[in-house]
């Protein structure tokens, strides 16, 4: 083993702890500056929780949002992908929920290549958004004439946080392609084997998914290495 003298051991030790402390500095901050911004907006959310509790209305934990993509057919487009996505409605109680649900065109009549996103509000429904660059999804494939059903069942999973681990979920997507339809469930972490797993059963659980239906595991940045959201899966259960 090769040893290093004293005298430069001491600076070596002086320069790490230094940029050490740097690095503390720095993380502090964002987790301050982060902290004051989830303040503030958790502030804003129950001053308007209450103020829909006063109406008489049924505040949801989670403010959501939907959002649309939609592509065109054959067409190479230079357009970023996330300036494809569009908001179309956000909402905060049971009954805001239902007024912009009723109003959703159904799958089943949506052209395809096209995606319905549902994610919480501050995420957007993108690999590289801070909620979800270390996350993951969760992906089912299923045949067009059933995937309505089952992304309504989750949606309303969703929206009424009845999935397990539901902090760490920050939405679902629902891929509408040509010989099927893809359903996706986003989490935070995708090192956190217990949660993932967790979400996996929960998602089994309420959307009572046949033992027949295959799921697939795979991490947002193994999806930026090959640009592909569902080839190359990591993980099946």
């Amino acid at each position: 083993m090769e040893l290093v003298p004293e005298k430069e051991s001491d600076q070596q030790n002086n320069n790490n702890n230094n940029s050490e402390k740097n690095n503390n500095t720095s993380y502090a901050q964002a987790l301050v500056d982060s902290h004051d911004y989830n303040n503030k907006e958790s502030d804003e959310f129950r001053e308007r929780q209450a103020r829909d509790v006063k109406a008489g209305l049924h505040p949801l934990k989670h403010k959501f949002v939907f959002w649309y993509t939609r592509r065109t057919l054959g067409m190479r487009s230079q357009t970023p992908y996330e300036d494809n996505i569009k908001k179309i409605v956000d909402f905060t109680t049971v009954e805001g929920f239902w007024v912009c649900y009723c109003h959703l065109a159904r799958p089943a009549t949506l052209p395809s290549p096209t995606d319905l996103h549902l994610f919480k509000d501050g995420i957007r429904p993108l690999w590289e958004d801070s909620a979800n660059c270390h996350g993951g999804k969760w992906i089912i494939r299923f045949k067009k004439a059933v995937s309505g059903r089952f992304w309504e069942d989750l949606v309303l999973a969703l929206v009424g946080d009845q999935l397990d681990y539901g902090e760490n979920i920050c939405g679902a997507v629902l891929s509408i392609r040509f010989n099927e339809d893809i359903l996706s469930v986003w989490n935070r972490n995708a090192s956190d084997h217990q949660a993932v797993m967790a979400l996996r059963d929960a998602i089994k659980r309420n959307l009572k998914l046949p033992h027949s239906y295959l799921m697939e595991y795979k991490p947002h940045d193994a999806s930026l290495r090959d640009n592909s959201s569902y080839r190359n899966t990591w993980l099946r259960g």
